[in-house]
């Protein structure tokens, strides 16, 4: 069956209506495409699986910037000495943005163009990545790393420019050498705060007005397999920005120069702001692609008509978006038991476990001694890689077997209590070498050091034959340095560590540069599996949280919700988790390292204390969270999540395969009559 479109309908989409063609709303608002970009080819992208591609994809580069952020934050420290306090502010500036634009831009975005919106939030990323980058073309490499380099060095090869350059601050000294200045600026501060904050505000409209658009415009029985694979792609993302960090770190600030040093030597700097500039180009191609989408997907409009027709939605039934509309809904919300209980729940549990995605490769360096590398390799790859793994098998189950609200808020409770089961054993997953360590935390008011000025001298730690590590060949008492016939550097003349005559010369009290080695491997690799089985487990419930969020309310109140619920998980978990844990592990710290301005970063924790702390704290949370999800349960008895005929509304999705559209709108064909529609 045909039917050409007359003149007075040239911007009218006609669907048969018992019979006869019924007038709906211009049908521009689901052709995809803008300006001179449209056409059939991207009408065929006008799909649900389409969608959830690109807004999987764009959320994992939005993640991928945020982790490669925090991979390079350590070298931006370095290059802008920027002290850590300040930085962990510079890293909440997202949350702040996010919680202040959730609310208001799931409740009055609702009914405008959802996904140029978001495309807008892909953009904001942009701006982010180009405002970080931009510093380093704005203040060079700096003197620090020119210094570094064979061009600016003038020195034939590295011994030279070591011996001629610096003086040795770590052997104890008669006179006091005085404080370490800063000569910061606050410009680059400043500068990634701003960036932060406005890539937040691309966050908040990517969960607020995203979701909501996948939910309306996709069949409830494929939201929970769509949530899961768009989480998935999101959750590739930290993985993929840590490894990014870990290739451009590698190569050195300036690429055109040739350093004197090497990546393992701690002044190296290198090329944080090229990942930026790569993150920019690709997240454009995607933000670029998100905007093509129709404000409202074929699929989902034929949907809404047939609910329409069969007297179960009103056609007319539009909300006045005023602020006083807004508080009532707002009203309604905080008093739907269920979302509030399951937001609560969400907000305990993020709070304790925000603190392990932040300080996970910290604690995997001072607990079990691993390299810098390897912690970031099991926090950002291996451990990430066990989360996806979660989030798909759990839409899986939840796609083919549709468990009850009930059964899901019962699985988040079970989640819970198992993930706090997992938190108590990283509690006595301890390595007795690392806490040992803890005991070479030797003042300068010792007497074999008192009078060596060793205050401001930074951690270099020496090993004695004895296998005692010192924090520095000051603290140790050392008054010179030698090298042995293996190549090794020798601190000589110690006095607090005992004489020893291992190297032929009687009663020499000597020490070997570095720590004394610590084999924590096999705690590592107990730690390393129970922290991979909690990520599967954890990751599993997210989908369902989510799913319970979105039914429990009415759908108009759905962005509203989804940016209420940010706006609470941000004042209750992602601002002040990272300032109450990182508070918690600076009052652990045993050596810091000093400047003139301030007490400067940790060197040395004590592990043991740290460990009992830090995880049982978490562990206190979460617990919270679980009984939270434990009321969720006893009220989610009548909480509806799947369609009782799900074959029904899938009809829309078949009806839209005999509907064909052209670009220009001159044109509407019905190819084939739906028989029984």
């Amino acid at each position: 069956m045909s039917v050409d479109k007359k003149p007075d309908q040239e911007e009218e989409f006609p669907f048969l209506k018992n019979g006869k063609l019924a007038k709906e709303k211009p049908h521009k608002d689901i052709r995809c495409g803008f300006w001179i970009f449209k056409g059939p080819f991207l009408q065929r992208l006008a799909t649900e699986k389409a969608y959830v591609l690109i807004y999987g994809l764009g959320g994992c580069l939005m993640s991928m910037s945020i982790a490669y952020f925090t991979g390079t934050l350590t070298t931006l420290e370095k290059r802008y000495k920027i002290p850590t306090k300040l930085s962990g502010l510079i890293i909440v500036g997202n949350d702040v943005s996010m919680m202040i634009t959730s609310v208001l831009a799931g409740y009055f975005i609702h009914k405008g163009h959802r996904a140029r919106w978001i495309g807008f939030g892909y953009f904001t990323v942009i701006i982010f990545c180009l405002l970080t980058s931009s510093l380093h073309f704005i203040y060079g490499p700096g003197e620090d790393a020119l210094k570094l380099t064979r061009q600016f060095g003038d020195y034939d090869n590295s011994s030279d420019f070591m011996s001629i350059a610096h003086k040795d601050h770590k052997l104890c000294m008669t006179t006091d050498p005085g404080c370490i200045e800063q000569d910061g600026t606050w410009v680059p501060p400043l500068v990634m705060f701003i960036g932060q904050f406005i890539a937040g505000i691309g966050i908040s409209l990517f969960w607020t007005v995203g979701i909501a658009y996948m939910d309306d415009n996709i069949s409830k029985e494929k939201t929970p397999a769509m949530l899961s694979i768009s989480a998935f792609l999101r959750m590739l993302g930290p993985a993929i920005g840590y490894s990014l960090a870990s290739v451009c770190l590698r190569v050195y600030i300036d690429p055109e120069l040739d350093p004197l040093i090497q990546p393992g030597d701690p002044r190296w700097l290198g090329a944080w702001w090229i990942g930026f500039l790569v993150l920019a180009g690709v997240t454009f191609i995607f933000a670029f692609l998100m905007t093509m989408f129709p404000k409202e997907l074929p699929s989902a409009k034929v949907r809404r008509i047939n609910l329409e027709e069969s007297g179960m939605q009103d056609p007319k039934e539009h909300k006045d978006l005023s602020i006083s509309d807004m508080v009532r809904s707002i009203r309604r919300l905080v008093t739907n038991k269920v979302y509030m209980y399951n937001t609560f729940a969400s907000s305990f549990y993020l709070f304790g476990y925000f603190a392990y995605w932040i300080y996970t490769p910290k604690y995997i360096e001072t607990q079990y001694r691993q390299s810098a590398s390897v912690a970031t390799m099991a926090t950002g790859a291996i451990a990430l890689g066990f989360s996806a793994a979660g989030v798909l098998i759990s839409g899986f189950v939840v796609s083919k077997y549709k468990p009850s609200g009930r059964a899901m808020a019962a699985w988040n409770a079970c989640v819970d209590f198992l993930t706090v089961a997992g938190i108590l054993c990283y509690v006595v997953i301890g390595c007795e070498g690392s806490d040992k360590l803890s005991s070479m935390a030797v003042t300068s008011a010792d007497n074999c050091s008192a009078s060596c000025h060793c205050e401001y001298v930074h951690y270099a730690p020496i090993c004695s034959p004895n296998n005692d590590t010192y924090i520095s060949a000051c603290h140790a008492g050392c008054t010179d340095k030698v090298k042995d016939q293996l190549g090794r550097t020798l601190f000589t003349g110690c006095a607090c560590v005992a004489p020893s005559n291992s190297t032929g010369v009687p009663n020499l009290r000597y020490a070997v540069d570095g720590a004394c080695p610590v084999d924590c491997t096999k705690e590592f690799i107990i730690f390393l599996v129970v922290m991979c089985l909690l990520k599967l487990i954890g990751s599993s419930s997210k989908s369902t949280s989510l799913l319970i969020s979105l039914r429990c309310i009415k759908p108009e109140d759905k962005s509203l919700a989804l940016g209420l619920g940010g706006l609470i998980s941000s004042l209750s978990a992602f601002i002040p988790s990272p300032i109450f844990f990182g508070w918690l592990l600076d009052k652990y710290c045993l050596v810091w390292g000093k400047t003139c301005s301030n007490k400067g970063n940790c060197w040395l924790y004590d592990t043991e204390s740290l460990r009992y702390a830090f995880n049982l704290t978490t562990a206190l949370f979460i617990f919270l969270g679980g009984i939270f999800n434990v009321l969720v349960w006893h009220h989610a008895e009548d909480l509806k999540i799947f369609d009782d005929e799900p074959s029904e509304s899938n009809k829309a999705d078949d009806k839209v395969d005999n509907i064909k559209l052209n670009t220009k709108g001159e044109d509407v064909k019905i190819s084939e009559k739906l028989e029984n529609s």
